[in-house]
């Protein structure tokens, strides 16, 4: 699946590797970003691994969000169905379902109370902050290694996400999903289309299946395989098909995309369903998605500053509330060559990567 210079299989990085120190970096820092910018160069995804303790915690968020799921009603009223509506990109909170997705989603959103239709205050899944702020942590690591990867300052991104801790009566704009796919007795749509994969298995997925999220960094942990994420070479593969309990699989979106002029691909994926419908529950993940904050811009000023080129569709800062309410064709994406000539470099000789990569870059 990989190219002959190119990592054999989807990369994997061990969470606190991704914790920068003062003064030089380490030869495991280094390794750990170089792994993490290929994999992102060639399946567009990667998987990082928490500590042992976190993975119990994530276990735990899946299954009070199974139980959660299960008690909903088969048919949701029609004030919890919602599209994608991305005027509201960056108040979801609470419950709603996509019957055209087959999907139902409760959002977490810290700084907002989620109400239920009849004005009582709804009960959510347990352990969401705990959850929030570990995903999200790590959500920001991953964000400064793809920094310190293209050679820019430390935190150039700091100006566009919200405050840690939040200010009061701030309203985060990033958001942990917790989702639910085709769950049983929840009555969707279920429009199905079923695509051969290159090993002649029959796959199953949603008639709007190709996705491409909005955000920075999106991390994803998930009860049951299923996510697939298009590579390089344009072909699907599934990204969770052999994941830890205390691993999840972390990719980037679009605001990133546009905030690296390019350089920094999104990830396009798609769910699974064909193997879900005989278990009681559905497929139920928890998803992350570090957002920038509505009233700021994404410019590629900083990309300039580090010396890379910057074609001239990034050269104008967008609004990130206009960027959240456009639409973004998948078919004009990925038309860079940013990283693929890159080799990987082995433990010994992790020293002087990231000059040899930035020079073939430019």
């Amino acid at each position: 699946m990989a190219g002959d210079d190119g990592l054999p299989s989807l990369g994997r990085v061990k969470i606190t590797d991704l914790i920068p120190s003062e003064g030089l970096p380490s030869d495991s820092y280094k390794l750990s970003v170089s792994t993490l910018s290929q994999s992102f160069a060639q399946y567009s995804a990667a998987v990082i691994q928490f500590p042992a303790g976190d993975g119990a915690l994530l276990r735990s968020g899946l299954d009070s969000a199974c139980l959660y799921f299960q008690q909903r009603e088969a048919y949701p009223s029609a004030d919890m169905i919602h599209t994608n509506d991305s005027r509201e990109w960056c108040k979801t909170s609470g419950y709603y379902a996509d019957p055209q997705l087959w999907q139902e989603t409760y959002d977490y959103r810290p700084g907002l109370t989620p109400i239920e239709p009849s004005n009582a205050m709804e009960l959510p899944p347990g352990g969401l902050p705990d959850i929030f702020g570990l995903l999200g942590k790590a959500a920001r690591g991953v964000l400064d290694a793809m920094s310190y990867y293209l050679n820019l300052r430390s935190s150039p991104f700091t100006e566009i996400l919200d405050n840690v801790p939040l200010r009061s009566r701030e309203v985060s704009s990033s958001v942990l999903s917790v989702c639910c796919h085709a769950r049983p007795s929840f009555h969707g749509a279920q429009h199905h289309n079923l695509t051969t994969q290159d090993d002649g298995q029959l796959m199953m997925f949603h008639d709007h299946d190709h996705q491409v999220d909005k955000s920075l960094i999106s991390v994803v942990k998930s009860d049951k395989a299923g996510l697939h994420v298009r590579d390089f070479h344009g072909r699907w593969f599934l990204v969770d098909g052999d994941l830890g309990p205390q691993e999840a699989v972390v990719y980037p979106g679009l605001a990133l995309y546009q905030a690296t002029a390019g350089y920094v691909n999104p990830a396009l994926h798609r769910t699974e369903i064909n193997n879900i419908p005989g278990n009681m529950y559905g497929r139920c993940s928890l998803v992350f998605k570090l957002m920038p904050k509505s009233m700021t811009s994404l410019s590629c000023s900083e990309m300039r500053a580090a010396g890379h080129g910057v074609e001239a569709q990034f050269q104008i800062p967008v609004p990130v509330d206009d960027f959240m309410q456009r639409s973004h064709p998948t078919d004009q994406l990925f038309n860079r060559n940013t990283f693929q000539s890159f080799s990987f470099p082995t433990a010994q000789d992790a020293g002087p990567w990231i000059n040899e990569m930035l020079v073939q870059d430019l």
